[in-house]
């Protein structure tokens, strides 16, 4: 068995299917059902004796010492994080609370249980920490792309938050000899993408009639990477990687945000059209940037394809095809995803983006 913490979030539960329909381990699935997870994300292994789900906080140091000693996990492998930057902006303690001191609770519980394994049972252990590009900070147009011995620069709390679990899981390996792995991903799309994000916000605004809000002139640009290609990546490290070594992984799929709500526009107007015959991209309204907004993001993905032998199978023309098709045919999903918390905080976000622009305009 392994066990997967935010295993009912979008990465996460992508995994757990994958990982479910591809291997013969069975998996413990730990997540604390936050806005952002949801059990109807792994609806289609809810009766697989395989998966067992337990709700609870990676920061719970006796839950994690009590699920260990019970089922005796081969693996941890860790995506359970605050993601969204805007989220780490209004309110970055929770994302201090569950990233930084969330991961150290877990680092704590692994280590005391991978300690007192037979020999054996402690060289095959794995705990593989998931984080991200953001870590690396930004880029200038003409910049190489992040490489894993890129220096780390955050600039968001939420980069902040991951490169602190980052550093406390390379230490736990280099001081206590745990055997950890951590991956660095580009942004990731595709089916149970919570709608706050770019790709899915996009899709469900467009489909509701309502704006579709541009960071500032829409030209930042970031390397985009379909999730199972992800999860593919991830079963790859965590079977054959190097314990203390990071990979980098990447889609190579380099778009302007821009760009990206353009496809989306065009490819809703071919599967979806308006009621009304207009174009979706009517609908595109820039905003304020946001505060500390990283230019460009961009993955050099070669050590994880040369040591490993992986790379992504899709393309973005192929993976955003799939991703919206997912969101027209789970408009139920979407429904019941999007719940007054979530309602409230979208207004919170961007309508005050929205005045702030007005004014800006008021001002020239």
């Amino acid at each position: 068995m392994i066990l997967v913490t935010g295993g009912a979030g979008f990465i996460g539960s992508n995994f757990v299917l994958d990982w479910l329909a591809q291997e013969g381990d069975a998996l413990l699935n730990l997540d604390m059902l936050t806005y952002a997870g949801n059990l109807n994300n792994v609806q289609a292994v809810r009766n697989d004796p395989r998966h067992v789900f337990v709700k609870g906080d990676i920061g719970d140091s006796a839950l994690i010492t009590q699920l260990l000693a019970t089922y005796q996990p081969r693996a941890i492998v860790h995506f359970a994080a605050e993601s969204h930057v805007d989220r780490s902006i209004l309110g970055p303690a929770a994302f201090v609370t569950t990233n930084v001191n969330g991961t150290f609770s877990l680092l704590e519980a692994a280590r005391a249980y991978w300690a007192k394994l037979p020999t054996l049972e402690q060289a095959a252990f794995r705990f593989l920490h998931v984080s991200t590009d953001e870590v690396y900070g930004t880029l200038g147009a003409d910049d190489a792309p992040f490489s894993e011995t890129t220096p780390y620069a955050p600039n968001s709390p939420y980069a902040a938050s991951k490169a602190a679990a980052d550093h406390f899981v390379r230490a736990y390996h280099h001081t206590y000899g745990l055997p950890t792995l951590t991956t660095h991903c580009s942004n990731n799309y595709g089916p149970y993408h919570f709608p706050e994000k770019l790709i899915p916000l996009v899709i469900t605004n467009a489909l509701a009639g309502k704006a579709l809000p541009i960071y500032g002139d829409g030209q930042q640009v970031r390397d985009w990477l379909y999730v199972s290609d992800h999860c593919a990546a991830i079963r790859r490290v965590l079977k054959d990687g190097t314990p203390g070594e990071s990979y980098n992984i990447g889609g190579w799929n380099e778009k302007t945000n821009l760009d990206v709500v353009n496809t989306l526009c065009t490819m809703l107007d071919q599967l979806a059209p308006r009621a009304d015959a207009r174009r979706y991209s009517e609908q595109i309204t820039y905003v304020k940037d946001r505060p500390g907004h990283d230019r460009r993001y961009a993955i050099d993905a070669r050590k994880i394809a040369r040591e490993l032998g992986w790379k992504p199978q899709e393309t973005f023309e192929t993976g955003i095809q799939k991703t919206v098709q997912w969101y027209l045919a789970n408009q139920e999903w979407v429904r019941d995803v999007q719940s007054g918390d979530y309602l409230k905080w979208l207004e919170k976000n961007y309508s005050k983006r929205e005045r702030a622009k007005e004014s800006a305009k008021d001002v020239v």
